[in-house]
């Protein structure tokens, strides 16, 4: 059994930063690509930003320039460093690893991020 546990959500002023955290944890599991999505309330879940095995880095248009996305292989870790945050980045944050065999998709419980304006 996997789990992905997540810290570092929480309420923060516009402008402000935090950094979000996933861990896995259990069995060991050979990780292809780590991701963050987001979901606001009424909206569908969105891809954050993606980072391969190799140290390919993906974006979405709306965090690029102010989120930083990072993993540790041998902590099986991912990071989302988030600054200049807007209250449109309001939305519970999931972690995503998508293990190398059978591209099984393991997530996170979801933190909740909150910027006030």
């Amino acid at each position: 059994q996997v789990q992905l546990v997540e810290s570092g959500g929480g309420l923060v002023q516009a402008g402000g930063s935090l950094r979000l955290s996933c861990a896995a944890s259990g069995s060991k599991l050979s990780i292809n690509t780590m991701a963050w999505y987001r979901q606001a309330p009424g909206k569908q879940r969105e891809l954050v930003a993606v980072i391969t095995s190799g140290g390919t880095i993906n974006y979405a248009d709306p965090v690029k320039g102010r989120f930083t996305i990072s993993r540790d292989n041998a902590k099986s870790t991912v990071y989302l460093q988030m600054n200049s945050l807007k209250p449109e980045d309001t939305a519970v944050y999931y972690c995503n690893f998508r293990a190398t065999i059978w591209s099984i998709d393991y997530w996170g419980q979801g933190t909740q991020v909150t910027v006030s304006s």
